[in-house]
């Protein structure tokens, strides 16, 4: 099923997404590469909704239709020395894998966050070396390659390496003046 991308909006999440965001993050394919834990029933949906989501900074979900299918997350620094970076998240239910919808989202998302923290100048995507596909998503967004952290986090209890990726505010002027790959 070819998905329009047109259709993909991002909007705060909503406790009513319970249902569909049990759908993905219920799904071990879908958690094996986030720190969170596999959900296990619509009331842990429910209850990651309304504790973490909504009250979050700067996390979206990413729908079809007004259907939620995954997230955006971008989390802005505290402190004086770090508050003009952010980390940069994303997860797509499995169904829609390959589908170009991450890649979408993810533009959307870095484009509308700059607007929202203007103070923020970079974006940080952290990203399990054995994860091809998120770090095709995030290449293809615009994020640019720093390197590899070795030995840099546990992810369900085995400590792997990551690669950095990192997006620049001024990286949008870069990417219009073609600059940028």
């Amino acid at each position: 099923m070819e998905i329009d991308l047109s259709k993909i909006s991002l909007r705060p999440f909503k406790l009513e997404d319970a249902d569909d965001f049990f759908l993905f993050a219920g799904d071990d394919q879908f958690t094996m590469n986030l720190r969170w834990k596999t959900l296990t029933s619509k009331q842990e949906a429910l209850d990651h909704i309304k504790d973490v989501c909504i009250p979050h900074p700067w996390r979206r979900s990413i729908c079809i239709d007004d259907r939620s299918i995954g997230f955006v997350s971008i989390f802005p620094f505290s402190g004086e020395e770090d508050k003009f970076k952010a980390n940069f998240g994303i997860g797509v239910a499995v169904k829609y894998w390959g589908q170009g919808i991450a890649t979408r989202a993810a533009k959307m998302a870095v484009s509308q966050f700059f607007v929202d923290f203007p103070e923020v100048v970079r974006l940080e995507a952290y990203v399990d070396v054995e994860n091809l596909g998120s770090q095709r998503v995030v290449e293809k967004a615009g994020f640019q390659k720093e390197g590899v952290l070795r030995k840099y986090a546990y992810v369900k209890g085995k400590l792997r390496d990551l690669v950095l990726y990192s997006f620049l505010s001024t990286d949008f002027q870069a990417e219009a003046e073609g600059c940028l790959p």
